[in-house]
């Protein structure tokens, strides 16, 4: 799962759809890797303003990654290439292989395992 992906995922819980506590969901016991892919700066100057950042940096640093800068960064043509690497590494190239996300407002433990957010709730959950 593409670290990107973190950042559209919120708790499956209907009681946990209006609380802020439910995004992000906090990344715990996470296994990464790193998939080398090509550099695309038009879809990272698309995507970037879909982009939760205040959501992206909690989740970055739950990772040990505090690369990104404080502010969400408006990109153009112009933009440094450097920023667009290190966005490209963060978003595109960092997958998480194993993990646990739990919601911050009812506590349910979504398991990836290899590489893929079990979203699933029980029948008691929904």
């Amino acid at each position: 799962m593409k670290l990107l992906t973190v950042n559209f995922l919120t708790c499956s819980n209907k009681s946990c759809s209006s609380t802020a506590e439910a995004f992000p969901l906090k990344i715990e016991d996470a296994k990464l890797a790193i998939q080398q892919m090509e550099l695309k700066p038009e879809f990272l100057r698309n995507i970037i303003p879909r982009v939760d950042w205040n959501a992206l940096l909690i989740s970055t640093r739950q990772l040990g990654n505090n690369s990104l800068p404080e502010e969400k960064p408006e990109l153009t043509e112009e933009s440094d290439e450097v920023l667009l690497k290190s966005l490209h590494n963060v978003l595109l190239e960092t997958e998480i292989t194993e993990a646990k996300m739990t919601c911050g407002n009812c506590g349910h433990i979504y398991p990836v395992f290899e590489g893929i957010p079990n979203m699933l709730l029980s029948e008691e959950e929904i």
